[in-house]
């Protein structure tokens, strides 16, 4: 294992994202297409918050409903994207070493760091990234 190998090597490059104007039945359909739990949110290419599918879920009251799609629509119709997302986001640089985001994560309480390079979001590297790079070191 390179104690010193970059983010860069294992993030995420492919970058799903949200902007403050989007709403949150569009974050779910993300959520669920890509099968993701953590969508930056960003107002051109920087990162102003981070929404996580554990957000949508304590303002959502589907699993109490029989017709689930009805109930989701009017809940996430009363909230804005800006109103959920988490906005004192964390963010790393994609020279940051594997190990430093794996120390970040383990003592924050959330799963994602956006990789921001001179203010532009350019990646997401993820607790389960992570794992995935350890379980390929054995």
């Amino acid at each position: 294992m390179i104690r010193t190998a970059p983010v860069s090597e294992i993030m995420s490059k492919n970058i799903i994202a949200l902007t403050r104007e989007d709403n949150l039945e569009r974050a779910e359909k993300l959520f669920k297409r890509h099968k993701i739990r953590h969508i930056p949110v960003v107002q051109d290419e920087t990162v102003i918050g981070m929404l996580s599918y554990s957000d949508l879920l304590r303002i959502s009251f589907s699993e109490v409903s029989d017709d689930e799609n009805n109930i989701d629509s009017v809940v996430f119709d009363m909230f804005t994207i800006e109103q959920v997302m988490s906005k004192n986001v964390t963010s790393i640089g994609s020279n940051t070493s594997i190990k430093e985001a794996a120390e970040i994560l383990a003592k924050q309480e959330f799963h994602a760091l956006p990789v921001v390079d001179q203010g532009i979001l350019i990646g997401i590297i993820t607790t389960t990234d992570l794992l995935n790079y350890f379980v390929n070191q054995y």
